[in-house]
């Protein structure tokens, strides 16, 4: 099937758009974790965690980085939380992070 060129052009103009849209807060699942290390000078958290299933990632324990470094003041190490994160700019980033209920 052939398609007209503006209609490629557009489709290659709106792929980046529909692939950065997983990077808005409400769109990502949340995910269980336990904060098992922070470094807030380098702004990493490392988290171990149930699947994550925007990323294709099964349980683990990694580190992450923070969009904002700010965002890991409030916590330390055992505390038990529920995040969203993302690939952004080629790093596993932690987008939010909340308390466990």
């Amino acid at each position: 099937m052939k398609y007209p060129i503006r209609v490629l052009a557009t489709l290659a103009m709106l792929l980046p758009l529909a692939c950065s849209a997983q990077a808005h807060d409400g769109h990502l699942p949340l995910t269980d974790g336990v904060i098992k290390k922070l470094d807030l000078a380098a702004g990493n958290v490392t988290i171990a965690h149930g699947e994550i299933v925007n990323l294709k990632m099964p349980p683990m324990t990694m580190s992450f980085k923070a969009r904002d470094p700010a965002m890991l003041k409030p916590w330390k190490e055992g505390d038990k939380v529920r995040f969203r994160s993302a690939e952004v700019k080629g790093a596993l980033t932690v987008i939010s992070i909340d308390a466990a209920k």
